[in-house]
């Protein structure tokens, strides 16, 4: 195996010189640089990447915290946020917190003890005040979660304005009896939510009905216990907005399967993010739709820009487009008089 003495030998030029051009640095001219890199390439000589990274202290490497990959949503966007950083020579790492205050913690340490250069939370569960002081370690930006007492940058869409009009359309088609299903720990973005289907529904002279919420749905299996739910003790609910399109294609499917309701005459379903499964459902699913490869992208753009100019930015904060995607699990065939 050839080695840097090698590459040195060959080109006829000193150790010193090769290891400037390894590690890019300047005071090389471009004929000696040449020379060195054809020398490498006749030996089939590969620099020690590790090694080179811990000279710099630089890592390359990005932590990604989420809740769970499962969620296609966050698939999604791992895939997107992946292909962005490979272009600027960086690799990530996902970290699933599981919605656990300690895992969300113990993953932050990642950045204390310098094995990653930057992290993004696409979620948040512990307190602001109790994230803040590892941005003495290193970039911290915010995708997806949102935190308006934060200082740092966001990346992410109107959840408020998203959940306002996902609940309007309900009213819209005749219902009166409105589930919120919500699932996890109420973080900022939920709490955004849920402001946004209150204030629909004041629109309408409703109030939010706590006995009508249920806050633990997650997936598909849970969306098929949700619909149990209301038929055996919730009967007088018409509509049902989800946080997630898994739950609601679990609820659609057991409606449909097991106990032979009309979706949506019998009961309107609203989902969120535009899961691949929201168009295969029958009927296809309601949803909301976040633009996922936009805010990757974004997000990778901001944390490197930080890592390459440290304490040079400001945060920022940017807001991303949502839209309403009206489909059959939602569309009555006799709606109420407007």
């Amino acid at each position: 195996m050839a080695t840097i003495e090698d590459v040195a030998k060959l080109a006829g030029l000193s150790r010193t010189t090769v290891s400037r051009v390894i590690n890019d640095q300047p005071y090389v001219t471009d004929e000696k640089r040449q020379r060195i890199i054809q020398a490498m390439n006749d030996l089939g000589y590969v620099p020690n990447s590790s090694a080179r990274r811990l000279r710099s202290q630089k890592t390359e490497t990005i932590a990604v915290l989420l809740p769970r990959l499962t969620n296609p949503f966050f698939g999604n966007l791992i895939e997107a946020m992946e292909e962005k950083a490979s272009e600027w020579g960086y690799q990530v790492i996902v970290c699933q917190t599981h919605d656990s205050k300690k895992k969300e913690m113990d993953y932050l340490q990642l950045l204390k003890t310098k094995q990653v250069d930057g992290v993004i939370m696409a979620s948040l569960v512990n307190d602001w005040e109790d994230v803040k002081p590892f941005l003495e370690c290193g970039p911290i930006v915010f995708c997806n979660e949102y935190m308006d007492e934060s200082s740092i940058s966001m990346i992410h869409m109107d959840h408020k304005q998203a959940a306002y009009e996902a609940t309007i359309h309900l009213l819209e088609q005749g219902c009166t009896h409105i589930s919120y299903v919500s699932g996890g720990p109420e973080s900022h973005l939920s709490k955004k939510r849920k402001e946004g289907f209150t204030e629909a529904l004041s629109e309408y002279g409703l109030s939010f009905q706590e006995d009508l919420a249920i806050d633990w749905a997650m997936d598909v299996s849970d969306g098929q216990k949700v619909f149990h739910m209301i038929k055996d003790e919730l009967p007088h609910v018409d509509g049902v907005f989800t946080g997630s399109d898994e739950v609601a294609a679990g609820l659609i499917y057991e409606a449909t399967s097991s106990s032979n309701w009309v979706i949506p005459d019998d009961l309107a379903v609203v989902g969120f993010d535009n899961q691949m499964i929201s168009l295969l459902m029958v009927p296809s699913v309601t949803t909301i739709e976040q633009p996922v490869k936009q805010m990757a992208d974004k997000t990778v753009e901001v944390l490197i820009q930080q890592l390459l100019h440290p304490g040079a930015l400001a945060p920022n904060r940017y807001v991303y487009p949502h839209q309403l995607l009206v489909r059959n699990s939602t569309k009555r065939k006799k709606l109420s008089i407007q």
